[in-house]
């Protein structure tokens, strides 16, 4: 197995205007890895996963996906690079015009160009391993409940096969058991498919339960890193206040009163 890091990020930095939101920002993630960036809102999670997905141009520093850095690849090289992404977004981003199975099957009709026949199928065989049956598979987004829609929006991320899952707070808006099935359905799906997941979320429950190791990003830099199962022992303040929620310690959230 090679030692190249699936994901390498050096030196990253990215600010808007005056507000610099990444200061830095060293993280490898190593293949077949899921690692867990956790942070409280604001922090810069997002941009930082914008910025390794190609969405936000990055200031400063360089990020490479199996050795390769995708700012230097252009055409038909970058869209090879990027074929490797699979992407579950925050709200699930569904496309309302769409069925169920033609939002899972997107990747394979638009970027690899299957035939509808074929993509359809594949479409329901994931619904079938999220645990959707394939009567669902005719219905619009709208006409799902919020974790239905969650569990579509997996099984679109999963259905290109990609080398590399990224998930954007994939419990946020759901319920405890049902951010609980999510979560182990993710799990299950990165496993099958031997892939490199990148989580960012700042749901503990979540980040104990699909990551092999965590990351936290305060004020734009990574300020502990760590198995999951030495976090309780990290002996930062910073990350034992968050992973706690304590309202005292280092972190100082900001309080408007109108």
């Amino acid at each position: 197995m090679s030692d190249t890091p699936k994901i390498a990020i050096s030196g990253l930095y990215k600010a808007f205007g005056g507000k610099q939101v990444l200061c830095g920002v060293d993280l490898d993630v190593a293949a077949a890895e899921s690692l867990v960036v956790i942070g409280g809102s604001g922090t810069g999670k997002s941009v930082l996963l914008k910025c390794i997905l190609g969405l936000i141009e990055p200031d400063r520093g360089t990020i490479l996906i199996d050795g390769e850095n995708p700012a230097l690849l252009a055409g038909r090289a970058r869209d090879r690079l990027r074929a490797k992404f699979g992407m579950l977004f925050q709200g699930g981003a569904l496309f309302d015009s769409l069925t169920v199975w033609e939002n899972v099957a997107f990747g394979l009709i638009q970027g690899r160009r299957m035939a509808r026949g074929p993509a359809k199928q594949v479409a329901i065989e994931m619904l079938a391993k999220v645990g959707l049956n394939a009567d669902v598979a005719e219905l619009g987004p709208a006409e799902l409940s919020g974790g239905m829609q969650k569990r579509v929006a997996l099984a679109r991320a999963i259905a290109v096969e990609p080398e590399i899952l990224f998930f954007d707070e994939p419990t946020t808006g759901l319920d405890p058991i049902m951010a609980d099935v999510i979560n182990h359905l993710i799990v299950e799906r990165v496993r099958d498919l031997g892939a490199t997941a990148l989580s960012i979320t700042h749901d503990m429950a979540s980040a104990r339960l699909i990551a092999d190791r965590v990351a936290m990003l305060y004020q734009g830099r990574i300020i502990w890193q760590g198995a999951v199962n030495t976090i309780d022992q990290s002996g930062n303040p910073y990350v034992d206040q968050f992973i706690h929620g304590r309202a005292e310690g280092p972190i100082h959230m900001e309080v408007r009163v109108p």
